[in-house]
């Protein structure tokens, strides 16, 4: 007579092949979670762009200028950080509530002005984006929001004239 075994667990092989496929999975939802991470902080850095664009246009609508590379974007919260003293009755800031001395990534911010990504009459305000690396495909600008689908930036009339033009109006 044969005595019947009853099989009450798994063989090695099956928990190693459940435990691989468990492993996949964990990684497939962990790629794709740090990729919504990236993508959610540079979205944050483009939201806080956004006020200092709000910023920069109160800026200019008092001083009838953006602030000089000198000045920074620092005289949007700082009036001492002004050029010209005189301006300072004009200047009715802070245009900022929060100082912004560096981006998501805890790095410098650049600002130029007059700028070279759309034009002179415009100023240019950039985060070198996760890598940290300048001049990379994951860099954020101010202009990001008028860039086309194939990366260029839409024509805008705002970024056309002369620099020194004055917003008066």
């Amino acid at each position: 007579m044969h005595a019947r075994h009853n099989r009450t667990g798994f063989t090695l092989i099956e928990l190693l092949i459940v435990i691989g496929i468990l492993l996949a999975l964990g990684a497939i939802v962990t790629v794709n979670f740090i990729s919504i991470g990236d993508i959610a902080e540079q979205d944050v850095q483009r939201a806080q762009f956004d006020q200092v664009d709000s910023a920069m246009k109160r800026f200019r609508l008092d001083l009838k200028r953006y602030p000089s590379e000198d000045e920074g974007i620092e005289v949007l919260w700082n009036r001492d950080a002004l050029e010209n003293e005189d301006e300072g009755t004009r200047w009715k800031g802070p245009y900022l509530e929060e100082p912004v001395v560096s981006d998501r990534w805890g790095r410098s911010l650049t600002y130029t002005y007059p700028g070279e990504l759309v034009g002179e009459s415009y100023y240019d305000l950039v985060s070198m984006g996760p890598d940290g690396e300048e001049g990379t495909a994951d860099d954020i600008t101010n202009h990001d929001r008028r860039k086309t689908v194939d990366g260029e930036f839409e024509e805008d009339e705002s970024f056309t004239g002369d620099r020194n033009s004055s917003v008066e109006g």
